[in-house]
């Protein structure tokens, strides 16, 4: 029998996870080819589901592999998704990729981060960020989200602060709905109590002449304007791969093109 405080049972774990994607289990018992009677005991406790149900169930339901693992657990069966350091020899290929890509990116600015958003690497031009920040918020684990928003942070620098925080807030709510993870909840909590002068819009909608939502900050006398791409490896198999991500900041105008490549040309004695 389980403890009042003990792991939950897989039949729970299960429930929430078709709730969280809204489906029923019909809907779910026809994607996963189960039959709903066996689905409906599986989730009541009823029937114990197999190692093979288990994985057809959340594939299916695209829970990230670390959760997985956890209901592998409650299932009875041993974890099957590695939890490989990023440092571990295993990973040299991937080390090797993520900077040919971060370096690849200068002189624009580039991050990898894990799932709470904590900095794992990034290019020197990252540095036009972290000049700005104090270097205490940079200590290990730095947490860019954390970095950006903070009010010893990038955020007197952000120009456009309420819709920057506006956008990250969102990026967070929707990881908070997708999976659940009360770290990534709790962060969001967290960053909704700095203090921002500015509106925050609840929905993003473009200003005039605006594609997404962009980045301006204040460098010195310049106004510099990014947009980001956030990338992830395809078809990860271990849990630190699936939760590593690349987020590369381009110039959104020429005046910070030209601003960025300036900085990044060597300098000579007699110029």
């Amino acid at each position: 029998m389980l403890q009042a405080n003990g792991p939950r049972p897989f039949g729970e774990l299960l429930r929430q996870w078709r709730e969280r994607r809204r489906l029923s289990q019909l809907e779910l018992s026809i994607q996963a080819e189960v039959s709903t009677r066996h689905l409906s005991f599986v989730e009541t406790g009823r029937s114990a589901p197999s190692r093979e149900m288990v994985l057809q169930l959340t594939e299916r339901l695209e829970v990230p592999l670390r959760e997985r693992n956890r209901l592998l657990l409650a299932a009875g069966y041993a974890p099957v998704y590695s939890e490989t350091p990023l440092d571990d020899p295993q990973m040299s290929s991937i080390r090797a990729a993520v900077r040919q890509l971060l370096a690849g990116h200068e002189p624009y600015p580039a991050v990898v981060v894990d799932r709470l958003w904590n900095l794992v690497d990034a290019n020197a031009s990252l540095s036009l960020f972290t000049d700005l920040v104090d270097p205490q918020l940079l200590a290990p684990p730095a947490n860019v989200i954390r970095a950006s928003l903070h009010p010893r942070g990038l955020a007197p620098a952000i120009i456009n602060h309420g819709e920057w925080r506006g956008h990250l807030l969102q990026r967070i709510r929707r990881v908070v709905e997708m999976t659940g993870d009360p770290e990534v909840s709790a962060l969001e909590d967290e960053i909704k109590g700095y203090p921002c002068d500015q509106p925050v819009p609840d929905v993003e909608l473009p200003g005039p002449g605006e594609i997404m939502v962009p980045l301006r900050l204040r460098a010195g006398e310049t106004e510099l304007t990014f947009f980001s791409t956030i990338a992830t490896f395809g078809s990860p198999l271990d849990v630190t791969l699936s939760e590593l991500a690349i987020e590369s900041f381009f110039p959104a105008d020429a005046t910070t093109a030209q601003a960025l490549a300036s900085a990044a040309r060597p300098h000579h004695p007699n110029e």
